[in-house]
């Protein structure tokens, strides 16, 4: 059974920074693309960044861009999201998924598993 597990979410003041870190486990992952969403209470979840299954290529949201960096780490089957200038509006939890295509997405749907997700708060 494949598994995700998010960590290094927190509470953080506006300008900060935090690193979230996914481990997968329970499958071969190393020609899967691996994204990160992020979902505010009442919002619907968000697309936050993709990387490809050789990390070569990444994929950010617009309005992410310059502040966030998706990488992986295929040895320890490992995708981080490094978060920079945080902002309040950047509160939400964040949520790692794999999908089977070497291609990230920017589409939920075409994830397969997602990890619980992780808190991350701003504060102003």
């Amino acid at each position: 059974q494949v598994q995700l597990v998010e960590s290094g979410g927190g509470l953080v003041q506006a300008g900060g920074s935090l690193r979230l870190s996914c481990a997968a486990s329970g499958g071969t992952f190393s020609s899967s693309a691996m994204g990160w969403f992020r979902q505010a209470p009442g919002k619907e979840r968000d697309f936050v960044a993709a990387i490809t299954w050789s990390g070569r290529s990444t994929y950010h949201a617009d309005f992410m861009k310059g502040r966030f960096t998706i990488s992986r780490d295929n040895a320890k089957n490992t995708v981080y999201l490094r978060m920079d200038s945080l902002k309040p509006e950047d509160t939400a939890v964040y949520y790692c998924a794999v999908t089977s295509r070497s291609r990230g997405s920017a589409s939920a749907s075409d994830y397969d598993f997602w990890g619980q997700g992780t808190q991350v708060t701003v504060s102003s």
